[in-house]
């Protein structure tokens, strides 16, 4: 910390500084919580933050206030304004971080400004505002307000009440001994693949185990987000870890569950597939239809407004974040359900609770599509095309192919193209050259759909039919192999291929774009890997081969993926971000 004399000493002080370090600003008069410089000064999201009386510039925004610091310094040091003459400047853009802040903004900059709430933020000119300030000071304590805000502000029910209340403490615990929030993320994950070493036991003890070690696992879910908020340790790579360990766990448990039910003469492996293959396609229809509406332009929805009317509310929030099943609900569901009852009573609970989950949530999206008018941008039709994951065969389709007109035509185009995927898979004879037809009808279809740069209102269902086209279709393929383990493989290669679906999610959240065409080339798109499964079908029907290339595939993707995703994330120069999330 060193002290500058006026303006112009401050922009020789901050010139040399090295250029990779956080600077910051603060009126030597500045009264206020430690919490509230803590949010304007320290957060590592934002290139540059201010609260009154004080600024900060991460080093892509050095540049800028240096530039602002040379330009305004004389006339702050004469103590003439740096604002328009007949303008009323705020009482913290008079301050001189103020000032830089409105310059910095004036200049392109965006400048971050944390909602401060009770916490007390001030530069006092006079003995009055002194007074004041340090009233509002001692009134508040700002480590409540800090442990309040450490909860994510829209959870689902069973988080905010029977969670919320003591992980904001383990939460403190873990900051006061200089945890991150990444290593509880990788403790959780820990926690629940014991528990799902302990369900595959398949004994009542085991069961018991399991259900108690999910829930600790979810409670340190819980505080990795609520010491992330409490410390500001937000990362790309934190809300990374935090959103595909979370599947990682789920997936695993269900996996665990199923070797426990085999082990006690109860063949459950395609109910844990069909579980899993629910919950990810819910997944991607939020995704989908939360890009396609990022930046939605001139954005009107009778229904959208009904839903800000029901949350009004109390109760029919409640409800309604509950009705969707969200990971708290869902995985005290399946906690409590292992510990007193079987296996299979745990997947027909997902199976129903995830399908009407999904039903009513898919609805709302689409009444909510249908009934808004709203530009779709340039930015969401990429993010939807990325969404897709076409591979070479669907992208030289696409190439060739005259883009088909109309406001439906995309998601009618790929809904076809799934209805004839699965229903080959389903209705026609195992391993018959039909189904390998139907695979290249798929394929056709599948590069159709997306000719057109996708900002039609409905183009959003275009990913989501393909996940369920190709995830449908290899669950159904291996049941109906009756080769021994092809289910379990099948598990493992769809596990391997969501992960490279979300992957694609959170680097486009990150801001850094989807994955390299070369790593969906070499993985084949999904109607590559899909048409690829239906020709193993056939040429090794009813055969032990056929499950040993379904697991050279499983093994090949996760090795590319994995080896990708991890290069790019340790090594990625995203922005940081935290996922305040969807209820997951």
């Amino acid at each position: 910390m060193q002290t500058a004399a006026d303006a112009g000493d401050a922009a020789t002080l901050l010139a040399a500084v090295p250029a990779g370090r956080r600077v910051a600003l603060v009126d030597p008069r500045f009264v206020g919580h430690v919490h509230a410089l803590r949010l304007g000064l320290t957060d590592p999201r934002f290139p540059a933050a201010t609260v009154p009386g004080a600024l900060t510039a991460q080093p892509e925004a050095r540049g800028a206030l240096l530039r602002a610091l040379h330009r305004t310094a004389a006339a702050v040091g004469a103590g003439a304004p740096v604002v328009e003459p007949d303008a009323d400047p705020a009482p913290e853009d008079r301050t001189v971080p103020g000032r830089i802040a409105v310059a910095l903004e004036a200049e392109g900059t965006a400048v971050q400004r944390p909602a401060l709430g009770s916490l007390v933020a001030a530069v006092p000119t006079d003995p009055e505002q002194q007074a004041a300030a340090e009233a509002g000071l001692a009134s508040v304590d700002d480590e409540a307000v800090r442990l309040r805000n450490a909860v994510k502000a829209h959870d689902g029910f069973f988080t905010t009440y029977c969670i919320s209340p003591y992980s904001r403490y383990i939460a403190r615990w873990c900051a006061r001994r200089n945890l991150t929030p990444n290593q509880v993320t990788t403790a959780s994950l820990i926690t629940a693949l014991i528990a799902a070493g302990s369900a595959a036991t398949g004994t009542r003890g085991g069961y018991v185990a399991a259900g108690i070690l999910l829930l600790v696992s979810f409670v340190l879910d819980c505080t990795d987000g609520q010491l992330a908020r409490y410390s500001l340790q937000y990362s790309t790579m934190g809300a990374w870890l935090d959103a595909t360990f979370d599947r990682a766990k789920e997936y695993a448990y269900y996996a665990g569950l199923a070797i426990g039910a085999v082990r006690g003469g109860d063949d459950v492996w395609v109910l844990a597939l069909g579980a899993m293959v629910l919950q990810a396609c819910r997944h991607v229809v939020d995704f989908s239809f939360n890009e396609a509406n990022h930046d939605a332009v001139a954005n009107t929805s009778p229904t959208a407004a009904l839903s800000d009317k029901l949350d009004s509310v109390g109760w029919t929030v409640w409800a309604r974040r509950m009705i969707v099943l969200p990971i708290g609900e869902r995985w005290a569901m399946i906690a409590v359900l292992t510990a007193l009852t079987t296996p299979r009573i745990v997947f027909y609970a997902l199976l129903v609770g995830c399908s009407l989950a999904a039903c009513y949530t898919t609805a709302g999206r689409l009444l909510r599509s249908l009934t808004r008018r709203a530009g779709r941008t340039d930015r969401a039709a990429q993010a939807l095309a990325d969404l897709a994951d076409s591979g070479p065969l669907a992208q030289a389709v696409a190439a060739v192919a005259p883009g088909l007109r109309g406001a439906f035509t995309a998601p009618a185009v790929a809904l076809l193209g799934t209805l004839v995927m699965i229903g080959g898979a389903l209705f026609l004879p195992y391993g018959s050259p039909l189904t390998v037809a139907a695979a290249a009808v798929y394929v056709v279809l599948s590069g159709l759909a997306v000719a057109r740069p996708l900002k039609g209102a409905l183009d959003w269902l275009v990913p989501p039919f393909f996940r369920a086209a190709e995830y449908v279709t290899v669950l159904v393929v291996a049941a109906r192999s009756d080769v021994p383990h092809a289910v379990p493989v099948a598990f493992g290669l769809v596990s391997a291929v969501a992960y490279h679906h979300y992957d694609t999610v959170y680097r486009i959240r990150g801001g850094t774009g989807a994955p390299p065409q070369w790593l969906v080339r070499t993985i084949g798109g999904h109607e590559g890997r899909t048409a690829l499964v239906v020709v193993l079908a056939a040429v090794l029907t009813h055969t032990s081969g056929f499950t040993t290339a379904l697991t050279a595939l499983a093994v090949a993707v996760a090795l590319v993926v994995l080896v990708e995703s991890i290069r790019f994330w340790v090594s990625s120069s995203a922005p940081a971000v935290h996922d305040e999330g969807e209820l997951a």
